[in-house]
């Protein structure tokens, strides 16, 4: 049962289309193992196994003729415990919020249930999502199920931890500076951060536009098909664009772009291993047919945190310290240092500074695809963080080098502060410790479809494992 559970969506629905497979099949087969693996991995903050299985049996009816079958109908999804379910738990990952209820539903689960799929699990995050890896005072530690000695990376740590360890066919996450990318990277799975006001999202954040709602998955194929689902306007999202733009079904033709590749973005430190498997992503691509280059980009990672710190303090910090106000014991280390650190930098230079940094930093990116069909660069800088380290009172040392603060290891906030750029993180290699590396593929403004087809042809000429021996 345990291959059932790690099968891909796509090929899920084709045999359940021929009757070769029942979704009840498949949904027992995940549960089943997650009761054999969530002791371990801690991936899932809520299950609703019981009414997943009697939604897999009304699945089941319309495949045998007695209805129509829906996109998704059949599968087995895990929703981001952030994006809330009316009458379910909102607690946002705090104890501070353990009571709460949600009184409405986010977008994106109204449509993977509308398109059939089966919400059998919620996945866990960071304290408010506001850490790259998962561990919370109120759901414990969420480990890596390719090694268990490290993160699965945040703030979608459950949702990539889910997908690795076959207890979810498809996941959705949310980014707002990496946090789909670098679970996917670390998780050997396939993350995308669709472009600003691609896939719908909730006031406020919906107005932050360094805030994406994305589809999580392990193949490049099951991740366009949860795109396509959630994809398009929404009466409750001002920002939400119009049309819905689908991505096409057949998906891997490179031959002829123009491909940039970037080794480091500039001076982010990165590993040996990380290296060579970005590497080995741009040989795939040449050997597909693209023109590959490698380029210089002139960044720099602090430039980057200052910016993305700046926009954090107007926005995100002032929510988690209004919540330390009346919670601070309640709250975890980390959180509070987000909100410290975040107003702090707001105070000392101001939001008008923040948006003119982020002008010059979009600037380089801009005019590099100005030249180029797509960039490709590290997803970050180091495989995975340690299980359970929260980096408020030690350093995160990548390449032999300290850095000033733990999130100077990711290259996924240049794309959110780049938002209407759309990246998807595709596995590149195993690194030493066991734990998957990952690549990021980062198209023009709102040029969805070449970044999936690139991705389809580094997963065809450079396959990847999707299952880790747990």
């Amino acid at each position: 049962m345990s291959e059932l559970a790690h099968l891909s969506a796509t090929q899920a629905l084709k045999l359940f289309r021929t009757r070769a497979l029942s979704p009840v099949e498949l949904m027992t087969a995940v549960i089943e193992r997650a009761e054999a693996v969530e002791p371990r991995v801690n991936a899932l903050s809520e299950t609703m196994f019981d009414e997943a299985l009697d939604q897999a049996r009304k699945a089941e009816r319309a495949y045998l003729g007695n209805g129509s079958p829906r996109p998704l109908e059949g599968l087995p999804v895990a929703t981001k415990d952030e994006q809330p379910i009316a009458g379910m738990r909102a607690s946002d990952g705090s104890l501070a919020y353990a009571g709460h209820v949600a009184d409405t539903t986010h977008p994106v689960v109204e449509r993977v249930v509308a398109a059939g799929g089966i919400v059998h699990a919620r996945t866990t995050t960071p304290e408010f999502c506001c850490a790259a890896y998962t561990h919370s005072r109120l759901w414990g530690l969420t480990r890596n199920p390719w090694n268990l000695d490290y993160s699965p990376g945040g703030s979608s740590g459950g949702a990539g931890a889910a997908l690795a360890s076959g207890t979810a066919t498809l996941a959705t996450g949310s980014d707002i500076g990496g946090s789909i990318r670098l679970p996917a990277a670390a998780t050997g799975t396939v993350g995308y951060k669709p472009p600003y006001g691609r896939v719908p999202a909730m006031s406020p954040y919906n107005l932050d536009h360094y805030c994406h709602d994305g589809p999580m998955a392990r193949t490049v194929a099951d991740c366009a098909l949860l795109q396509n689902v959630i994809v398009g306007p929404h009466p409750a999202d001002v920002v939400s664009i119009r049309p819905a733009a689908h991505l096409p079904e057949r998906l891997g033709d490179v031959a002829g772009l123009r491909i940039a590749y970037s080794p480091d973005l500039g001076n982010w430190e990165i590993e040996p291993d990380v290296a060579a498997n970005t590497r080995a992503v741009a040989d795939a691509l040449a050997a597909a047919g693209a023109i590959v280059e490698q380029v210089e980009v002139p960044l720099r990672r602090a430039d980057v945190m200052r910016a993305a710190f700046i926009h954090f303090g107007a926005i995100f910090g002032p929510m988690v310290a209004g919540v330390a106000e009346t919670h601070r014991d309640e709250l975890t280390p980390y959180a509070l240092a987000f909100a410290e650190d975040s107003r702090a930098a707001l105070a000392r230079d101001g939001f008008l500074a923040g948006l003119e940094l982020e002008g010059r930093i979009y600037a380089v990116i801009g005019d590099l695809l100005d030249r180029y069909d797509a960039l490709i660069c590290p997803t970050a800088g180091t495989a995975a963080l340690p299980a359970g380290e929260d980096y408020v009172d030690t350093k995160l040392t990548v390449n032999g080098v300290q850095l000033d603060h733990y999130l100077e290891y990711s290259l996924t906030t240049v794309f959110n502060i780049a938002s209407r750029c759309p990246v998807l993180n595709v596995p590149s290699g195993l690194a030493s410790n066991g734990v998957p590396t990952g690549a990021q593929i980062v198209g023009r403004s709102y040029d969805d479809a070449t970044v999936f087809h690139i991705g389809a042809a580094v997963e065809r000429v450079l396959p990847w494992p999707t299952r880790p021996q747990l």
